[in-house]
């Protein structure tokens, strides 16, 4: 059965989107990561919040707009929205909520991986109790403003295992399961 797993690339001051959801600051920060490689490979099946779907796009102005992992990844991708577009893209459905959406993606993800993009949708799928692990790839740059790599208004207490933490010159890797 397929693991879900959130995965961003998040600023040292926790942001992984600038201000306005401006995904342009990873352009001067994307290098080889084997972790990123690893998920690719790992890859079934993407579930998209609506924002991160219709969101600033890191490879903006180049043959890698609009990709996934800027076409490093193809396959199915499921987005939650409630105003999906009235013409299909093609590879991508849309859903008005998340357990039917969570529902096909891993059942098109089969044995591998359910990778959630988007803040909001991983955390839907944490209070649903179907997040298993959080993958994030930090970058040494501050933001100071933006869209969080988690946020809980009143504040929560997710606890966290390392699996692993490895490291490249551009980019710190942190692996969690998601334990309660």
């Amino acid at each position: 059965m397929a693991k879900v797993l959130y995965t961003a690339a998040m600023s040292l001051d926790g942001y992984i989107a600038g201000a306005g959801g401006d995904m342009s600051w990873m352009a001067g920060h994307a290098g080889p990561n084997p972790v990123a490689g690893e998920l690719i490979a790992t890859t079934g099946a993407l579930l998209v919040g609506a924002r991160t779907f219709g969101g600033d796009d890191p490879h903006r102005g180049t043959e890698a707009e609009g990709k996934a992992f800027g076409g490093g990844w193809d396959g199915p991708q499921f987005v939650l929205t409630h105003n999906p577009p009235a013409e299909p893209i093609p590879g991508v459905t849309f859903f008005g909520d998340l357990d039917t959406a969570l529902a096909a993606a891993k059942a098109a993800a089969g044995e591998k991986h359910v990778l959630v993009l988007g803040a909001e949708t991983a955390r839907g799928c944490l209070e649903a109790g179907a997040l298993d692990e959080v993958v994030v790839s930090v970058v040494p740059v501050l933001l100071g403003d933006g869209v969080r790599l988690f946020e809980h208004p009143g504040g929560t207490n997710v606890k966290l295992e390392r699996i692993s933490l490895t490291y490249t010159p551009q980019i710190t890797n942190m692996w969690f399961r998601v334990l309660g």
